[in-house]
């Protein structure tokens, strides 16, 4: 038999149904979270420096810092959502990488600076002002735990293996930060509440290094999973072993392999294979083609890209 090669290619922007509305919705989350950050931080240091507290001035740097990184994200969230160029065949989607791996770092290294901040206040012990503290955790736990809940609400969501929306690896680093605040402002509460009772000031450099080590450690955890998009392993949601199990059961199909799947950014899945079809089944390599695409759709994948072949030995690629 000679050898039957037909390339099916199916356009993912058909499956990616972005609504105008989320995104804008998105988006001024994002701007909001900014200018959250940026004002508080300000709010912050002129406590901190009022209280005597370290922790309260360390977490007005890192919340400076943090305002600069979300700005860069917003500016790199808009530009992933050009579309495919003649140089970028994919899009722009995966420039929102570069905004979580820069607001991962910018986590780390504020993490960093917050524990030479408490070690200096152990060595130079002040006085707290534990009641000042403790209104400036009120007034953080609403604002953080306001930006939260508000990029949370407008993330969108997921149906049958289509993206509506989503939270990619930048809004979820976003996300990551501000959660983070929320508790690191729930521990600043209960500290204030302990320095006023007992005196205790050196809660305040506890508290500190607590949270650069709760912040380091997310913030870590995150920078690898960004990585792993980037060095384009497959996705967490997507069962390969499950993918080419669910795959053999169309009928028709007599081998599937060179199989591949990745994210573009941990939101917008692509997947790539050969599949080897019997024709004397009776079933068309159309109909074949439909149910692999179909299948693919339920595996969380948006943009999938399917060979159909007719003689397993002639392919040079069953082996990578």
């Amino acid at each position: 038999m000679a050898n039957n090669y037909e390339h099916k290619n199916c356009n993912g922007d058909n499956h990616n149904h972005k609504f105008t509305g989320i995104k804008h919705s998105k988006e001024s989350s994002l701007a909001l979270a900014f200018w959250l950050n940026l004002f508080f931080s300000i709010v912050e240091l002129i406590g901190g420096i009022l209280t005597n507290s370290t922790a309260i001035i360390a977490d007005a740097f890192h919340d400076f810092m943090d305002a600069g990184a979300i700005g860069l994200a917003i500016l790199l969230e808009n530009v992933s959502d050009k579309k495919r160029t003649a140089k970028f065949s994919y899009g722009y989607k995966r420039f929102s990488l570069l905004a979580a791996l820069g607001l991962s770092i910018f986590l780390l290294a504020g993490s960093v600076t917050m524990v030479f901040a408490a070690y200096n206040s152990f060595l130079n012990p002040k006085e707290i002002h534990s009641v000042g503290m403790l209104w400036l955790a009120v007034l953080g736990l609403a604002v953080n735990g306001f930006a939260f809940l508000r990029i949370k609400n407008d993330g969108g969501h997921y149906h049958q293996g289509h993206s509506h929306g989503g939270h990619n690896h930048n809004s979820q680093s976003i996300m990551l930060h501000l959660f983070e605040d929320v508790l690191g402002w729930a521990v600043v509460l209960i500290g204030a509440a302990i320095i006023h009772f007992t005196g205790w000031n050196w809660i305040d450099g506890f508290l500190t290094i607590a949270i650069a080590l709760y912040i380091g450690f997310n913030a870590s955890k995150n920078l690898i999973n960004t990585l792993k998009v980037m060095l384009q392993s497959v996705p967490e949601n997507v069962n390969l072993s499950q993918l080419e199990t669910d795959l053999h059961q169309i009928e028709g199909i007599t081998n599937i392999h060179d199989v591949h799947v990745w994210s573009l950014d941990g939101n917008y899945n692509v997947g790539s294979l050969h599949a080897v079809v019997n024709n004397a089944t009776g079933k068309t390599e159309q109909d074949i083609l439909n149910k692999i695409i179909k299948l693919m759709g339920k595996h969380r994948i948006q943009h999938p890209t399917v060979q159909i072949e007719t003689n397993f030995n002639s392919c040079q690629l069953k082996h990578c």
